[in-house]
């Protein structure tokens, strides 16, 4: 079988690709080759296929298991990964049922990444900001979309282009090639 990765960038050799799979210390040594080759044939491996993928859009990039958490880390290398956590906190949030959770997490949301200097502020503007605070009054799952919406286009237009540069990124294709099957 074609070998997956040679040997991580350096920017990645912290990374728990498989945060499910972590057991005791004896593990910490383990690479990233062997994290993306995972433990059984049932799991799911990084290939150069998908991989390529990731520089079709951000989208295809954000709903693969691995490209997000590559892109986390990259954006984490970079010290601007407050717009990737703040979509997934968005995207999770939108999952609550509970109207009591929602006005909750609504408010830390805000608090954490909406408010004027907030500890992980995002970059948007006045009004979005304003119309979010009106908006958590009585939250809705669409409460934060604007602002959501104002991140993704600053990570599709900033972050993402500089991702498919990056040495995290071309060093992954570099060392990857098509998995066989067995």
């Amino acid at each position: 079988m074609p070998s997956l990765v040679t040997s991580p960038p350096r920017e990645l050799q912290h990374l728990d690709m498989d945060a499910e799979n972590k057991t005791s210390g004896k593990d910490r040594g383990v690479t990233l080759k062997s994290r993306l080759q995972g433990r059984s044939a049932n799991t799911e491996r990084l290939c150069f296929e998908e991989m390529s993928q990731w520089s079709h859009s951000l989208e295809r990039l954000l709903s693969s298991k691995y490209g997000i958490k590559i892109f986390q880390a990259f954006l984490k290398s970079e010290f601007s990964d407050e717009n990737i956590e703040f979509w997934q906190v968005c995207e999770d949030y939108k999952k609550t049922k509970s109207s009591f959770r929602m006005s909750s997490r609504a408010k830390k949301i805000f608090k954490c990444y909406i408010q004027a200097e907030a500890p992980r502020e995002i970059n948007i503007d006045h009004k979005t900001r304003d119309l979010i605070r009106w908006n958590i009054k009585a939250p809705t799952t669409v409460c934060f979309d604007t602002a959501q919406r104002i991140v993704y286009g600053l990570m599709e237009r900033d972050s993402y282009p500089r991702f498919l540069k990056s040495d995290i990124y071309q060093a992954l294709m570099d060392s990857t090639s098509e998995t066989v099957m067995m």
